[in-house]
């Protein structure tokens, strides 16, 4: 599922119902984790920096700090797999939580199956390669992952050894590795893999659902559709990469908006400026 079967499955709670915190502990125990409960973020960041959990599942409403500030803080220095748990449904909450750093989110009240199958879905998608969580004197924004580093090297003038180049930009998927023009980038295992999937589907146009099922998994699909919050994330996510990537909507290098539909690769450019 994406990690070592050696490796110890921590998983931190973050969390200030105590019914819900028993719920969230109950579930992650079933699923195979060690589960570390906390009720507010102070405690709650202290945890994922004591024991480096796999998964972190965070409450967007508590005292004093709030989820968002939480997230933001766990991750400038841990990769975990972190889930937000919101009793709102509001799209703000949704695109905040996704741009403060969560991998995914959920609404309360949640049912088990859907955490679980988003939890599998997460685990199918590969960690950073790199052990470091910052870079000394990174500029990478707050809310950012472990680095995806490549060195720099000669690019191809078409995919070998699974690796991808387009418009400078160069990505090997199984290596999770991505470079921009000489550049290591900074993505998180989202932003990686909808570029990676992008890059692959050449101009063939992808839709936000199609996407949103891409990222949850066919566990997730099995039993779920794929819902307007859900199709509005993937947008966020976009957004995430363009400005990573310095690309303009108006005349795109990268990532081309397919209006009403979804989003495929740009046309290779012959020479760049």
């Amino acid at each position: 599922m994406g990690v070592e079967s050696n490796e110890k499955r921590v998983a931190v709670i973050i969390e200030d119902d105590a019914d819900i915190r028993d719920l969230l502990a109950t579930v992650l125990t079933q699923a195979g984790f060690e589960a570390i409960a906390t009720s507010n973020g102070l405690d709650g960041v202290q945890a994922v920096r004591d024991n480096r959990p796999l998964v972190t599942t965070l409450d967007v409403s508590m005292p004093g700090m709030d989820g968002f500030e939480t997230a933001r803080r766990i991750r400038a220095f841990s990769p975990t797999y972190l889930v937000m748990l919101t009793a709102r449904s509001d799209e703000i909450d949704t695109l905040q939580g996704l741009e403060s750093g969560a991998d995914d989110y959920l609404t309360k009240p949640f049912r088990p199956r859907e955490l679980r199958a988003r939890i599998d879905a997460m685990l199918r998608r590969p960690r950073a390669l790199s052990t470091d969580h910052t870079t000394p004197g990174s500029d990478a924004p707050a809310g950012t992952e472990a680095a995806h580093r490549v060195d720099v090297v000669a690019a191809p003038s078409t995919p070998t050894d699974d690796w991808f180049d387009h418009n400078g930009l160069r990505l090997n998927n199984s290596e999770r590795l991505a470079h921009l023009h000489g550049r290591a980038l900074d993505l998180t295992r989202t932003e990686f893999d909808l570029l990676a999937t992008l890059l692959e589907s050449k101009r063939r146009v992808r839709s936000k659902a199609d996407l949103a099922l891409l990222l949850h998994g066919d566990s997730y699909a099995d039993a779920y559709f794929v819902t307007d919050a859900d199709k509005r994330a993937v947008e966020v996510h976009i957004g995430n990469l363009r400005r990573k990537l310095g690309d303009d909507t108006t005349a795109p290098r990268w990532l081309e908006t397919v209006r009403g539909v979804g989003y495929q690769l740009a046309a290779q450019k012959t020479h760049l400026d």
